[in-house]
């Protein structure tokens, strides 16, 4: 018999031998289970705990008639006649207006919404990708310059004065291109609102938040994101400072378990104080006459501000200030000199020129500078006096406590003022009135929407010796109670910056008070008493003087520093003095502002101590117990995260990113602070995970992580809630 034919392959191994059915094969070691999917923990139910109520919510129904079609999202570009490009703050939604006005046809009847700046949407599509048109409008400048009533160009009108009168206002030639960019399905609404997953739903309800601004522009309101705010003077409190308050209200399409939704509530931002200039300076530096007035604050806060002069009621933007007074400010001024039409230029002031040449009286412009609403490299000045800030101006300089404390208080409103102000927008709005909501088919409700919910009953308390501790009139009133953990204060001191304040008693009042705590307070080591030297010195610098009396006098850092402030509210102190304590000197502090000091007081200014110094006030009655689903059985490790900002206008200031973490299991309330700073308005906490090599890790979590291992009996956690 001949071999068989490898064709260069070679044999295969022989197959194993058949195992006997009787027979069972070791196994090598066991196989490790697959690790449980961690998934986010859903509601099984809704809740039925609690005494049901309806409520009434600031949500109008919205309903669809048609979720077939498509917006139609497209690019615009403007230009002008050269070819730059346009450029200014508000100037788009007047050359798109002017565009739809002059070509409907063009434009096939559509109306669209536009966004102010490169996006235009329609609901259909042009029959053409992209259209171009010309149209001519009024000079757009928002700084325009050589008027008839100002000196222009070099400093002077160019012309006299009737010849300037006769003349055309400026115009230009505007280009405008609108290019097709994209198609976003009107069913990614609904298909979003059954709880299907869409990548068009959040481009969807762009549009309809546009058609939204759009309404709101057409009113002429300031349009900050989706609040809008009104030029009605009943809407304006004043914060001080050459600032006021004004409230509006948010306005915003929202997916909701009930369908789609217009969400609405008031709003309230920053604008400049209207009115004349000179009057808004003297309240803004908080000075009596004009001449006190520091004229390079003014150039700062003053700019790219809006004003209307009273002699020819023109808008401008202030570019800067004059260098000169008024009086000494000079420019060349064009004369016409003989028969054939030559003219020659002489030197003349501002001041003369407007009480001369225009005849206008100036009571006190003259030795101030003048407004400077040129450009750069060609100045046009106008006095002071004839000046006056247009209204719904945007403040966004940071704000002082005393006008952030003044901001809050006047933005609040009961909720029946705020039904009637959201009543009263609905109304004024008419959004059933509007064309785009229209055409798109969209229709809103004029009824706040009503929801079921339940009033829930109080959490019940432990305080001290176990007793059973409940609310009375929606309160705890820690009168005549012993706390759970009291501390003991046996080395602290007073510092009274300025205040009449009764020491003495306030001493005795804090230890009567404290022993029926369970609190013990020895006596104060000391009482530091403000020189009258330094009552009138900046708040940073009598802290530091303080501080510095402090240090020569105390031994050593205090168990408490009780700092009593002069103002009840908004002391220039209490930041500084914070910062002193808690960022530098690492001391506990509690300040105070006494004016009623009764046991109320007292017990409450207490708890805050007790709580400062690591003590514990209350408990919940489930914690006490080891009853809480979810937390007491398993070990468990609570978080909580969130991150601030600087105040509007304050971008150079950091953000603070801070996350909180139980500890001391099964407790709950025993919480540890990890607080970090951050690239300013950033909302993501960058430094939750930190590696410096291999195997460290620096970051929040691993700190906070270490802490709850060693503080509940070197257990790790086996769920992790986070807030």
């Amino acid at each position: 018999m001949g071999s068989p034919s490898h064709k260069g392959s070679e044999y295969l191994p022989p197959p194993p031998p058949i195992v006997p059915p009787n027979v069972v094969p070791l196994q090598s070691g066991k196989v490790a289970a697959p690790a449980p999917k961690r998934l986010p923990m859903a509601r099984r139910n809704h809740g039925t705990k609690g005494t049901p109520m309806t409520l009434l919510t600031n949500h109008f129904e919205v309903r669809m008639r048609q979720t077939e079609g498509y917006f139609c999202h497209y690019s615009v570009a403007l230009f002008y006649e050269d070819g730059h490009p346009v450029d200014g703050k508000g100037i788009g939604r007047k050359i798109l207006d002017k565009v739809q006005e002059t070509y409907s046809h063009e434009l096939e009847g559509k109306h669209f919404a536009y966004d102010g700046e490169k996006s235009l949407f329609t609901l259909g599509s042009f029959q053409r990708k992209k259209l171009e048109f010309t149209i001519v409008v009024e000079d757009l400048s928002s700084n325009r310059t050589a008027r008839n009533d100002s000196p222009g160009g070099d400093g002077s009108p160019s012309e006299g004065d009737r010849k300037r009168m006769r003349r055309p206002s400026r115009s230009k030639v505007i280009r405008v291109e609108i290019s097709y960019a994209a198609k976003i399905p009107m069913q990614a609404i609904a298909n979003a609102l059954r709880g299907q997953e869409t990548e068009h739903f959040q481009e969807a309800m762009r549009v309809l938040d546009i058609i939204l601004r759009q309404n709101a522009a057409n009113q002429g309101c300031l349009l900050v994101r989706q609040s809008f705010f009104h030029n009605n003077p009943r809407n304006f409190a004043d914060l001080g400072g050459g600032v006021m308050g004004c409230r509006g209200f948010h306005s915003s399409f929202r997916a909701t378990q009930s369908g789609l939704s217009l969400n609405m509530d008031v709003s309230t931002t920053m604008i400049v104080k209207p009115g004349p200039v000179v009057n808004f300076l003297l309240a803004n530096q908080n000075v009596r006459e004009p001449h006190q007035i520091d004229w390079n604050k003014a150039k700062r806060v003053l700019k790219n501000l809006r004003i209307n002069t009273n002699h020819s009621n023109t808008e401008y933007k202030i570019t800067g200030l004059s260098d000169l007074p008024c009086n000494q400010q000079t420019f060349s001024l064009k004369q016409k000199s003989g028969h054939n039409g030559d003219s020659d230029a002489i030197e003349i002031t501002v001041y003369e020129y407007f009480v001369n040449n225009r005849h206008i009286k100036l009571e006190y412009s003259a030795d101030f500078p003048c407004i400077n609403v040129g450009k750069p490299k060609r100045a046009s000045y106008i006095p002071l006096e004839l000046c006056t800030l247009v209204s719904l101006q945007r403040y966004t300089k940071a704000l002082s406590n005393q006008q952030r404390a003044s901001l809050v208080e006047k933005s609040r409103q009961k909720p029946q003022e705020r039904m009637g102000v959201l009543t009263e927008a609905m109304r004024r709005n008419n959004y059933g009135a509007d064309q785009m909501l229209r055409s798109f088919g969209i229709s809103i409700g004029t009824q706040f929407t009503q929801v079921e919910g339940r009033t829930l009953p109080a959490p019940k308390l432990k305080v001290g010796n176990g007793e059973d501790f409940f609310p009375r009139g929606g309160r705890w009133n820690f009168n005549n109670k012993q706390l759970v953990e009291p501390m003991q204060i046996k080395w602290w001191a007073i510092v009274n910056f300025s205040a009449r304040c009764d020491i003495r008693s306030l001493c005795n009042n804090l230890i009567r008070c404290g022993e029926m705590k369970g609190m013990h307070i020895n006596n104060p080591h000391e009482v530091f008493e403000e020189s009258n030297q330094f009552r009138r010195e900046a708040a940073p610098i009598r802290v530091e003087r303080m501080f510095e009396i402090i240090k020569k006098k105390l031994p050593g850092p205090p168990q408490l520093l009780l700092c009593i402030l002069p103002e009840r509210k908004n002391s220039d102190i209490y930041g500084p003095w914070k910062r002193k304590n808690l960022s530098e000197a690492g001391i506990v502090t509690q300040c105070i502002a006494p004016t009623k000091v009764n046991d109320q007081y007292i017990t409450n200014v207490l708890l805050k101590i007790n709580a400062k110094l690591g003590g514990m006030n209350s408990l919940l009655t489930l914690e006490h117990s080891r009853s809480i689903p979810l937390v007491s059985k398993p070990v468990t490790m609570i978080l909580g995260m969130d991150v601030s900002h600087g105040s509007p206008g304050r971008s150079d200031l950091p953000s603070i990113a801070a996350v909180v973490s139980s500890r001391q299991w099964p407790s709950i309330s025993r919480y540890r602070a990890s607080v970090r700073t951050q690239s300013p308005k950033v909302e993501m906490i960058a430094n939750l995970f930190k590696p410096g090599s291999e195997t460290e890790d620096y970051g929040i979590i691993r700190e906070l992580f270490v802490d709850f291992y060693s503080t509940s009996g070197k257990r790790k956690p086996e769920n992790i809630i986070i807030f």
